[in-house]
């Protein structure tokens, strides 16, 4: 009876314990919703003037007569201009990120919504090569706003709400790129396609493809403007402006330092520990030393940053050869493995992609992070990657045997599972804003990893589609052995993948 009891009563201090833990556990901080969206309407332009080239930048080339007449060579002088904005936003993107850390973020912002106008529209008037590569390059020199604006989400943010924060990016990202598909596709060359109401002005029978490009552009302008007159720019602590942290009171009243954030099943509610952190302790999600903060960009060099930095260029490079490989299977022929789809087919899929995929990022994220943690969430997202390439040969299989039913089922498969690899980018954000030794290196945290993410997807369409066209001149395992190679590619990434570390902490500035 009395060992009865002493179970008894075990139990009943355990359930208190757990249930002053509930109590204790703060809820969700509720997100500054305008600031928010003023962000997500910043990052859009960048993916929608990227993406918005696509449906005419073929036939853009062709028509400046670089290629001689050959149209083989098209695809070359194509990718150069994608590879080309990458590397030059590889080369300015941390500068940028550094810049906002001294002047603030707001500027940097509005710079970049600025460059990104100007150079869509003189993308617009182009009609020679040469101006076409230079406004490319112009755009990528001058965007630096997508290291800046996580930068930013991170300091409006706090460890209770962050992961929703940076679960609605996608859909900024997702919106871009559907509005710039459907823009370029659908406004380009309107002279020929409207010639009795558009056709009437000589402007579009002698730049074809500026309508798009203004139509972008003024996307860009509009956010500028949304920014200029509401977006606030985020408060600087103490520590920031004077590269110390002053002692307060609060450091008396919690002897606690860091606040880490504990995965449980959704059931137990439980999103973050422990009641003894007052609310200034963890305003800022970000790491940070009691010391005085280093400015010097060496201090950002350790590798808290460094894995996930490195994970961030390795995600990059294997999303980018995802969407490189998707518009080149898809139109090539069918005799050679393809599906023979036309520019507006492929066009029209992705569209649909970037919708669904943006919708359930916002959805999901949060919700699986709490359930798997950040590292076990990140493999098992990253790993969806093995089925979006091994289902290429099989789509190829399908279409030889002329089981359109087959194919398209398995297209779905595979667009889905893109969307469970789509979801490592917010945990890896989560990653290097939590790795950010001080918020005053946190710009130029960000400004590395993109950096990185940069340069990978620059070397990405070129390694991809050089690859693909191997496979298929030198049959490579009947023409398939490029998205074999890329599952090795993903297997290899999987197994770093270990070294990231297994919980975030949350240190206050």
């Amino acid at each position: 009876m009395a060992q009865i009891r002493r179970a008894s009563q075990t139990s009943e201090e355990k359930q208190s314990s757990e249930g002053e833990l509930i109590e204790a556990a703060p809820l969700p901080t509720p997100l500054p919703k305008t600031q928010l969206a003023i962000l997500l309407l910043v990052q859009m332009p960048e993916q929608l003037t990227a993406s918005v080239i696509y449906p005419f930048v073929n036939q853009l080339v062709r028509s400046t007569g670089i290629t001689g007449g050959d149209e083989r060579k098209t695809g070359y002088y194509a990718g150069l201009i994608e590879s080309l904005y990458y590397a030059v936003e590889a080369v300015t993107i941390l500068q940028w990120g550094r810049v906002s850390d001294r002047i603030g973020r707001k500027p940097v912002i509005l710079v970049g919504l600025f460059g990104v106008t100007l150079s869509m529209v003189s993308f617009g008037f182009s009609n020679q090569f040469w101006m076409i590569i230079l406004s490319r390059c112009a755009q990528g020199a001058l965007n630096g706003n997508i290291g800046v604006v996580k930068s930013t989400m991170t300091e409006i943010a706090d460890a209770s709400n962050v992961a929703q924060a940076f679960a609605w990016l996608p859909l900024a990202w997702g919106t871009g790129y559907t509005l710039g598909f459907l823009i370029g596709g659908v406004l380009s060359d309107p002279a020929a396609k409207w010639p009795n109401t558009v056709g009437h002005y000589p402007l579009f029978h002698q730049y074809p493809y500026f309508l798009p490009c203004i139509v972008a552009a003024s996307v860009s302008t509009f956010s500028w403007l949304i920014t200029l007159v509401f977006f606030k720019e985020p408060m600087r602590s103490t520590a920031s402006k004077s590269g110390s942290v002053s002692h307060s009171d609060n450091t008396k009243k919690s002897p606690v330092r860091a606040a880490t954030i504990h995965y449980k099943p959704a059931d137990t509610q439980i999103d973050t520990l422990p009641h003894t952190l007052d609310e200034a302790e963890i305003a800022s999600p970000v790491s940070c030393s009691l010391e005085s903060t280093r400015t010097d960009f060496r201090a950002i060099l350790i590798p808290g940053v460094i894995i996930p930095v490195l994970h961030y260029g390795l995600l990059s490079f294997v999303d980018q050869c995802m969407l490189v490989l998707i518009p080149l299977m898809y139109s090539t022929s069918r005799s050679l493995g393809g599906l023979g789809f036309s520019s507006n087919t492929i066009g029209l899929v992705m569209s649909v992609w970037s919708m669904f995929n943006g919708m359930i990022q916002v959805y999901m994220f949060p919700r699986l992070l709490r359930k798997f943690g950040p590292k076990r969430l990140y493999i098992m997202s990253f790993a969806f990657f093995l089925i979006t390439f091994s289902t290429f040969p099989l789509i190829g299989y399908m279409v030889k045997r002329k089981m359109e039913a087959g194919m398209w089922l398995i297209i779905c498969v595979q667009f889905v599972a893109y969307v469970v690899a789509y979801i490592p980018y917010s945990c890896i954000i989560l990653y290097i804003n939590n790795g950010a030794p001080s918020k005053d290196l946190l710009g130029a945290t960000n400004g590395l990893a993109q950096m990185m993410g940069s340069v990978m997807r620059a070397v990405g369409p070129t390694v991809v589609s050089s690859l693909f066209a191997l496979s298929l001149e030198k049959n490579l395992l009947g023409g398939t052995a490029v998205y074999w190679i890329m599952c090795t590619i993903v297997m290899v990434i999987l197994g770093f993948s270990t070294y990231l570390p297994k919980t975030l902490t949350w240190t206050s500035l």
